[in-house]
């Protein structure tokens, strides 16, 4: 994750089909022309490299990575890493045109869908001789980097943590005592009393912001999303299924309780994460990337964080926190080719996951992708610690992806839209999961 203003620039399955046409694909090029040149188009000299990345002002958007490259190139002043960035979409446009090309950066950010179909043409390094010259391999649980193997070839590592779930502000609980939940029935009562109370129960905004639903995608892992997606995609079974079913009625049940605010069509995300941060609302739907600015707010000393409800009638796995990787960095597979690239790679991504690199994202309020354990001062960062514990609770486990990061972006986008039409009640359950399921056929 990064602490962009506006999620969608990092992997928080916000994913949209590039659709290029003639005049587009002419004008990228000149694009991607362009960024090249500004960075070193024309061949790198030895030992330098460029990472490209999702956000157009990465020292602003996404300091951890910008702190891990400056803290790099000052220890290996042999090598250096360029650090660009162009906003996601562009950003993935290029990326595509590079690869048709042969122009790719020798490391880049980039969706999981497209690195998929990279890897399939033989665009991207298989990082498996890196992991293991390096020793990373055993730093990271197996799923952090079974997401990004295919076919033999791991051409993948992850990124940041996606981390998600609800912020809670302890004070307005409470204030009317309600526990924080555990299960769905006891949210569900929480919602219902914080209504009554007149209370915004979950700060929700949809407007521009349709992807915002992460802690409701994690609920799909408690109906058994994980073990059935690949049957769904091979049409052997369905989306629109019974269990499924049974969540998108729960969750017209919340709506149908108040749990989300009379706004919540016209309002942004952000504006969403302002209210709760000004005590407006009881819960938030957000990840780890918001932490440091609900520490900042109003709210930061009231601030705890929970995974989600589990279900009496879910399916599998109920104590679920997620915790996976969000998109990967990838190398282009050039790289082989010229030694002292191939050396500044494998030092960079040593550096990167080696416990000072980790901590390096713990100072930025990122989660470690390997399993590091963290050095956090909880009086000074609070809500962050509060992320941190959730997820390492003793008996609960990570899916090994968000589900919307696992199918195609047109079936992402529908899952987003089934959500809030019923959240909002536009579709009923029935019609929310049909819906997506069209995306399959």
């Amino acid at each position: 994750m990064t602490t962009s203003s506006h999620p969608g620039t990092a992997p928080r399955g916000i994913r949209r089909r590039i659709a290029l046409g003639a005049t587009a694909v002419v004008l990228l090029v000149s694009s991607t022309t362009a960024c090249g040149a500004a960075t070193g188009g024309s061949p790198s000299s030895g030992g330098v490299i460029t990472l490209s990345m999702q956000n157009p002002d990465v020292k602003a958007q996404d300091p951890a990575t910008y702190d891990m490259v400056q803290t790099f190139n000052r220890k290996h002043p042999d090598m250096k890493i360029n650090l660009i960035g162009q906003p996601v979409e562009q950003h993935e446009q290029q990326m595509t045109i590079a690869a048709q090309s042969d122009t790719l950066p020798e490391m880049f950010w980039v969706y999981n869908s497209l690195a998929k179909t990279m890897v399939k043409d033989g665009d991207l390094l298989d990082l498996t001789p890196i992991l293991g010259e390096t020793g990373l391999h055993p730093k990271f649980a197996p799923s952090m980097l079974a997401g990004f193997y295919h076919d033999g070839i791991q051409y993948g590592v992850p990124y940041q943590a996606l981390v998600t779930g609800f912020y809670y502000n302890k004070d307005i609980l409470r204030e009317h005592g309600i526990q924080i939940p555990t299960t769905s029935q006891e949210f569900l009562a929480a919602i219902k009393k914080l209504k009554a109370a007149g209370v915004v129960p979950i700060a929700q905004g949809s407007n521009n912001s349709a992807y915002s639903v992460w802690a409701f995608l994690t609920m799909l892992d408690r109906f058994g999303y994980e073990e059935k997606i690949s049957a769904i995609i091979n049409g052997k079974t369905r989306y629109d299924n019974a269990d499924f079913l049974r969540l998108y009625r729960y969750v017209r049940e919340l709506a149908d309780a108040g749990a989300f605010p009379a706004n919540m069509a016209t309002q942004t995300y952000p504006q969403a994460v302002a209210s709760f941060g000004s005590g407006k609302a009881a819960f938030l739907d957000a990840g780890v990337w918001e932490a440091a600015k609900i520490q900042n707010s109003k709210v930061g000393d009231s601030v705890g964080f929970w995974a989600g409800p589990t279900f009496a009638d879910g399916v599998g796995e109920q104590k679920l926190a997620m915790n996976a990787p969000s998109a990967p960095f990838v190398v282009s597979a050039a790289v082989k080719k010229d030694a002292k690239k191939y050396a500044a790679v494998k030092a960079f991504l040593a550096f990167y996951y080696s416990d000072e690199g980790q901590q390096i994202l713990v100072k930025n309020a990122q989660p470690p992708v390997t399993t590091y354990r963290p050095n956090v001062d909880a009086a000074k960062n609070a809500v962050f610690a509060a992320v941190l514990a959730e997820t390492s609770k003793p008996g609960w486990k990570s899916p090994q992806a968000q589900p919307d990061l696992v199918v195609e972006a047109a079936t992402a986008s529908a899952m987003y839209d089934s959500f809030y039409g019923v959240m909002g009640g536009s579709l009923t359950p029935e019609e929310a999961v049909k819906r997506v399921q069209k995306t399959f056929e």
